[in-house]
């Protein structure tokens, strides 16, 4: 397929542009110098050694729970806007395919259905589109268990389960508009991941496989590039379904179709899997399904693990974000939510699936204080004090388990 023949090139031309405006704006327009500038990786402890296929990443900033399971340290966030790849979590739900689909980007393949003209195209052809920049957050859906005092099964993730992340990549929207739109009677984006499947196990109770409603085509994208450079198979590539505002497991790594489809998959993960189930029963279809993230805010310094703090002038540094909505204001509070105050932004906006990041100057007395923030985002939503209670600890955006207990010493 030539490049003329999905769009114009006045079309593909519009498409270049966008939010990477924004970034060149903000100065944000090298990934690799953002990166390092980003923060010094904690000091402490001899890190677990890596996994081999992740063996480039920074140990010193993560803990590793499993080989498949890997978090971002709080104090490892620093001060950086945009989290950097070697910093960046890692949840594998299934093993990844072969390296080998790297050495061959360009002809991976993604088949589309239930548009109006179907078929498969290649990464060549979809970069043919056009590309646009997208910032966002990405957040495990279990981001936030270990605070749940009923221990949920599963990895006992605190904040790391997440980071502030810039895809490049093709619109959904454009590709399907290129393909005639979407067929009458479809309510959902079914996406198919490309995950090494066992050999004698039913499909559909493994694969990764999810919809989402139809509404998420407006800001979805095929992205091939992360934080500047190609995905990385750790994260996804040679091309992974991104919805910005929806949890992790949603985005699809090595992602080989999408389909619209008028029911929800079947796939186990789906009907089953990443469900708001009572704690003590058992996952259902009608239960909800994790889906759009929550407004949520925690704080990355001062932390106890930096070191004694002297009473006196400190800087309460954190992040903000808000799902699918951007972020209005973030309070703060340093005894434990009783009074609160206003925080102020501290770094640009860069859309509303992006982090703020926050900070307040307050004056700390020697003694014990327990810091929290709580997050209004754009349409009024705010941070609650409490999490939802459920069986798999998902969807924490509880202000009260995310805060941290500092002591302070005299001057």
């Amino acid at each position: 397929m030539s490049d003329k023949s999905l769009l114009s090139a006045p079309a593909r031309r519009r498409l270049l542009t966008g939010s990477a405006t924004a970034l060149a704006a903000a100065g944000l327009g090298g990934f690799s110098r953002l990166a390092q500038a980003s923060g010094a990786a904690p000091s402490g402890p001899a890190p677990k050694a890596l996994p081999a296929y992740v063996g480039w990443k920074d140990a010193n900033a993560l803990i590793i729970h499993s080989s498949s399971t890997i978090e971002t340290k709080r104090s490892a966030f620093g001060a950086g806007l945009i989290t950097p790849v070697q910093q960046l979590y890692v949840r594998n739900n299934l093993p990844a395919p072969a390296p080998t689909i790297l050495e061959q980007r360009e002809d991976w393949s993604l088949t589309l259905e239930g548009v109006k003209s179907p078929r498969a195209l290649s990464l060549r052809e979809l970069k043919s589109l056009g590309s646009e920049t997208l910032p966002m957050v990405l957040q495990c859906s279990g981001n936030g268990r270990g605070f749940f005092p009923s221990k949920p099964a599963g990895t006992p993730w605190q904040v790391g389960a997440a980071g502030c992340v810039v895809w490049t990549g093709v619109p959904l929207r454009t590709v399907v508009e290129a393909l005639g739109g979407v067929l009458d009677g479809m309510r959902f984006i079914t996406g198919t991941g490309g995950e090494q499947l066992p050999a004698g196990i039913d499909p559909l109770s493994i694969m990764v496989e999810r919809s989402l409603p139809l509404k998420a085509l407006g800001d979805a994208m095929l992205a091939w590039e992360l934080n500047g450079e190609p995905i990385t198979l750790a994260h996804g590539g040679p091309l992974r379904l991104v919805f910005p505002g929806y949890t992790g497991v949603n985005q699809i790594k090595y992602v080989k179709r999408v389909a619209f489809t008028a029911e929800e998959t079947q796939a186990k993960i789906m009907s089953h899997g990443y469900r708001i189930s009572p704690p003590g029963g058992k996952a259902d279809p009608a239960q909800p399904s994790v889906l759009e993230m929550g407004v949520k805010s925690w704080i990355n310094t001062p932390l106890p693990e930096q070191g004694e703090l002297r009473a006196g002038r400190h800087q309460i540094q954190g992040v903000a974000f808000g799902g699918t909505e951007g972020i209005r204001s973030v309070e703060v509070s340093i005894d434990g939510g009783k009074t609160w105050k206003q925080a102020r932004f501290t770094g640009p906006e860069l859309g509303k699936f992006a982090w703020r990041q926050f900070a307040l100057a307050v004056d700390l007395p020697a003694g014990s204080h327990a810091l929290v923030s709580r997050a209004v985002d754009k349409a009024g939503r705010v941070q609650p004090e409490q999490r939802i209670e459920n069986l798999s600890g998902y969807n924490n955006n509880s202000w009260a388990d995310h805060g941290v207990t500092v002591t302070v010493a005299a001057a």
